[in-house]
């Protein structure tokens, strides 16, 4: 029996409930978030795994979450589940990975940190790809040329500047617009949540950063 009345909407107060023991308002946030499961899983997933396991680790991890959520820890209940059930999945393919590949792996001389590793530095490979792409060409082109983020080495923007014949200081406003856009939220979610930095306050300090820029831009014009 619900210890609140069942048609609250207040998800703290959910929260608090769920904590306190009340499993319908756990399973009602866990149907309520439950497509951030699907998500997690659909960016992290590599084929190592049977499909059904991590969706499986994924209402763990947000079970956990739900369950342990603290909101002075300076995040919103989404960002804090997202990891959760992200921890939890690279859990599983750890799991995979000792089931099915440690004895190859040990066999090349490789550990599992090292395989685990290797796997998490192409899931950011892949979300830096994945954000190149909702830029514009020219934005696109500026940022990968000047990082070498296609195998070359990174090119100074006076060189940029050349090819595209435009002045260097052109090239660095685009590669500021750029970064302005690949900061934001909606683009950089899963790049954040892999290098750990989706908290509030890492949001507060990328916010401040594009606005100081923009105000700058404001007052050159």
């Amino acid at each position: 029996m619900s210890i609140l009345p069942n048609f609250h909407t207040n998800q703290a107060v959910d929260l608090a409930c769920a904590q306190a023991g009340c499993a319908v308002c756990l399973e009602g946030l866990l149907l309520q978030h439950k497509r951030l499961i699907y998500v997690v899983v659909r960016r992290q997933y590599t084929g190592k795994c049977d499909y059904v396991d991590l969706i499986q680790a994924g209402w763990i991890g947000l079970w956990q979450a739900i369950l342990h959520f603290d909101a002075g820890r300076g995040c919103t209940f989404s960002t804090y589940a997202w990891r959760a059930i992200r921890n939890q999945i690279w859990l599983e393919v750890e799991r995979g990975w000792k089931k099915e590949g440690w004895l190859e792996a040990a066999r090349a001389g490789e550990s599992l940190s090292v395989i685990v590793s290797t796997w998490q530095q192409e899931q950011v490979r892949q979300a830096v790809t994945e954000e190149l792409a909702c830029l514009p060409e020219r934005l696109r082109g500026v940022v990968v040329q000047a990082y070498g983020l296609e195998g070359q080495a990174p090119m100074h923007l006076s060189e940029i500047g050349k090819q595209m014949g435009v002045s260097r200081e052109r090239v660095r406003q685009m590669r500021n617009e750029a970064l302005v856009l690949l900061r934001l939220p909606a683009l950089s979610i899963r790049l954040r949540s892999l290098c750990e930095r989706d908290s509030r306050q890492a949001y507060r300090q990328v916010r401040q950063v594009n606005d100081g820029w923009l105000r700058s831009r404001r007052g050159r014009k």
